[in-house]
């Protein structure tokens, strides 16, 4: 990996997270409403118009949308987000008292799926018969398919109302974990598996694993040793990208089981138009997704030794033993052939991967 690439990475993430907070800061203030005066023109509160208009302008809610915007980044930078419309809070205090609940249940809820993933994927593709292999094989666009708030509240009515096996009222905090772990989980393994299975498939119909087979290695040591790692690289793109399912399940989560976390602080700042916290929100689920994107972009080339100061160049600029592109823009050693190829009677896939024929047969020969 050299740092060329790594500070393009780190500078792609820091427009992504400006975007995404320039975006966010316009489209709520272009919106019809004022939330100070949704919470302080209330008749129950009898406010007069002139404390109602001071209080706007404590708030800045009566200066010009740039205005509000610029000021609002500047102090956005420097860890102040401001004071929330709703309780007056400090919005950064509301989300560091959020926070560690959200992130405890998105990291198991991270790990869950991934769990599930490969155990679907795997019994998909190496299931003993082939209506297990069918079965396991739909069931990704049944997970995907599932509204989550639905599935909490099944969850819910079956294994705490109807079994009993878990509690939801006074959980213990692991008891509480548990169901909407879950919740989370199922959903977000589906795509997670879809890529699985298609890559194990692909891996699978590969030459060098035809003659590893050949050699009397069996289907175990080829799935641990051969085909789980050369399926990594699809898996490892689709984890990264699934992190914005992961946040909005986590919202929608906290909400059907009652957990005081960032998705609860959401929807209550959503019902009140709490503008700051809003834009707190967005920027912490933006930078959970650019800091998980920019390490899955940076574990490339650690994972795959063919990306690491590889330089995409035509085959006759390439020079002997260099990498280089194939016609297809599959990257390819010099002396090796491109995608499509026949060499001694096998045909080359352009599908890549980290282990070559010679190593796998070599290992299960010995």
């Amino acid at each position: 990996m050299n740092l060329k690439y790594a500070a393009l990475r780190v500078g792609q993430a820091v427009l992504v997270l400006f975007i995404a907070y320039t975006i966010t800061s316009i489209l709520l203030q272009i919106l019809p409403g004022d939330g100070v005066l949704a919470r302080y023109a209330d008749p129950a509160l009898g406010l007069p118009p002139e404390e109602i208009e001071r209080i706007r302008n404590e708030y800045g809610a009566d200066a010009p949308w740039y205005t509000q915007y610029w000021l609002a980044l500047t102090n956005a930078l420097q860890g102040d987000f401001g004071y929330s419309v709703n309780s007056g809070a400090a919005v950064s205090t509301l989300v560091a008292a959020a926070l560690p609940s959200t992130i405890q249940l998105a990291t198991c809820g991270f790990l869950a799926a991934m769990v599930l993933a490969i155990v679907v994927a795997v019994l998909a593709t190496y299931g003993g018969q082939a209506w297990i292999r069918r079965i396991f094989d739909a069931v990704p666009s049944i997970f995907i398919s599932v509204p989550v708030f639905w599935l909490g509240i099944i969850f819910v009515q079956v294994f705490s109302f109807s079994f009993g096996w878990v509690k939801v009222v006074e959980p213990g905090p692991v008891e509480s974990l548990i169901l909407p772990t879950l919740t989370v989980a199922v959903p977000l393994s589906a795509p997670i598996a879809q890529i699985l299975i298609q890559s194990i498939t692909d891996v699978r119909a590969q030459p060098f694993v035809k003659v590893t087979q050949a050699k009397g290695a069996t289907e175990g040591w080829i799935l641990v040793n051969a085909v789980a790692r050369n399926s990594l690289l699809p898996a490892l793109t689709i984890t990264g990208l699934v992190f914005g399912e992961l946040v909005a399940g986590a919202v929608v989560t906290e909400t059907v089981y009652g957990r005081n976390g960032i998705g609860n602080l959401t929807a209550q700042a959503v019902a009140n138009r709490d503008n700051p916290v809003l834009l707190a929100v967005v920027v912490l689920a933006t930078v959970g997704y650019v800091i998980v994107n920019l390490v899955v972009d940076l574990l490339y080339p650690v994972i795959d030794v063919r990306l690491r100061g590889a330089k995409k160049t035509t085959p006759a600029e390439a020079p002997a033993g260099s990498p280089s592109t194939g016609a297809s823009g599959d990257l390819v050693t010099a002396g090796t052939p491109a995608s499509g190829t026949t060499v001694s009677g096998s045909t080359v896939s352009g599908t890549g991967s980290a282990t070559t024929p010679s190593d796998t047969t070599g290992e299960a020969t010995r």
